[in-house]
């Protein structure tokens, strides 16, 4: 297989998958009423299926770096893929809500799994084109999220709500393809490609022989530490924080704004629609981010902009719901320009595939964990206070992390750097 023709191969096959990532999670909300006829789902079972995907993402994330010792990135990626569908499939065929549920979660696993292998295999395929290829798959994201929410009922309708849950396994299918061209190509990698990739899937703790490492496509400068445990690394911890704090609020408001606003006075349609302008922004953040941020050496004034953006959002929303809604909203939906931002990063700020890969299950994994947690304690803060003042200062209070954490990250040190021996003084 020639050069341009590999390139065109990967690049199908990393936006593809990332098409997939969420489709199994956002369309089952608006198809909650009529699930509920067939399988009961009672407000506590709504409230768990609510939380299992940032629980799903999380647990499966942070377990993939250490999964990967017995596989190369492409065999990874195509379990995680298979998993994916037999879990969709599998779930609407099912006749009660435990086994739901439970096939719900292998479902998420698998795409949390995706979310961690996607980084690092833009690193190796793409060295010199991170923030393109970062802008176009989080852009896919985007767009696998919101697909399946516009579409899943009339899908449902035309057909059933199984063939609706289960038709977005058909693109997870459509995704498979070219990872399993490329895994069966005798031309997709040469030994010196396979043995990167073999680093690449080592756990965050590996020992790495330094001929093997790469960095950008190249072989490394310097010997790469013997050992790396992100649980003590600032850099990951940054991340961690960045990526979580990010994901806690948009979770959130995707979970809480709808009540806010009919609260305050608005119709659930004009609710609704705000919602819908919540998300929207997610489409040209994730395109434009990556490519303005890629061209910077620190992009931490960027983050102030949208961290700034969240305070006034969340002041309008606070004091002044029911006037300029759209406005507040707006402000609100800049903020989580910080998510493609942080995945751009996990690449920008490792020089391996082993610390892109290691790093990208640690704060996915983590994040993703302290993220699920988000709509909960807004909901229960709202519950024993009845205000929304403490819920918003729970929010900002997680803004404040979201900036520490961005700061970290956002200097321009590798990860690798964290665990570099220390110099020797001379004598």
């Amino acid at each position: 297989m020639k050069m341009h023709q590999k390139a065109w191969l990967f690049a199908a096959a990393i936006i593809l998958t990332a098409l997939t990532l969420r489709a199994a999670v956002t369309v089952v909300p608006p198809l909650i009423s009529t699930i509920n006829h067939d399988l009961p789902l009672t407000p506590a079972t709504i409230g768990i299926l609510g939380m299992l995907p940032t629980a799903a993402f999380g647990l499966f994330g942070f377990l993939t770096p250490y999964v990967i010792r017995w596989a190369s990135l492409e065999r990874l990626i195509v379990i995680a893929i298979i998993v994916g569908i037999v879990g969709q499939v599998a779930r609407v065929l099912v006749p009660n809500t435990p086994l739901f549920l439970i096939f719900s979660v292998i479902a998420f696993g698998g795409l949390g799994a995706g979310n961690v292998l996607l980084p690092p295999l833009v690193k190796k395929y793409f060295p010199t084109k991170i923030g393109l290829m970062t802008a176009l798959y989080v852009t896919a994201i985007s767009v696998g999220t919101a697909l399946p929410a516009q579409l899943s009922v009339p899908v449902a309708d035309a057909t059933s709500w199984q063939f609706s849950l289960a038709s977005w396994a058909g693109i997870s299918t459509i995704a498979l393809i070219p990872w399993l061209v490329a895994l069966f190509s005798q031309r997709t990698s040469s030994p010196r490609t396979a043995a990167a990739a073999t680093d690449a899937a080592a756990p965050p703790a590996a020992v790495v022989p330094q001929d093997q490492l790469t960095v950008h496509a190249a072989p490394a400068e310097t010997a790469a530490p013997p050992k790396m445990n992100l649980w003590k690394s600032p850099t990951a911890w940054g991340l961690t924080f960045m990526f979580g704090c990010t994901s806690l609020n948009t979770y959130a408001l995707f979970a809480w704004l709808p009540e806010i606003l009919t609260q305050a006075g608005l119709d659930r349609a004009h609710a609704g629609s705000m919602l819908a302008l919540f998300a929207a922004f997610g489409l040209p953040l994730s395109l434009l981010i990556p490519l303005i941020a890629a061209k910077m050496r620190n992009p931490f004034p960027a983050v102030l902009v949208m961290l700034g953006c969240f305070v006034v959002g969340y002041l309008g929303l606070l004091l002044s719901p029911a006037n300029g809604t759209w406005l507040w909203v707006a402000f609100a939906g800049l903020g989580p320009g910080t998510f493609p931002l942080s995945l751009l990063l996990i690449n920008h700020r490792t020089r391996t595939q082993l610390g892109a890969g290691a790093l990208s299950g640690f704060s996915q994994g983590m994040g993703y964990t302290f993220a699920c947690t988000g709509p909960l304690f807004f909901g229960l803060l709202r519950q024993w206070t009845g205000s929304w003042t403490v819920p918003f200062v729970f929010l900002f209070a997680t803004l404040v992390l979201l900036g520490v954490g961005a700061w970290i990250i956002c200097r321009p040190k590798m990860l690798e750097d964290d665990f570099a021996p220390a110099p020797v003084p001379a004598t």
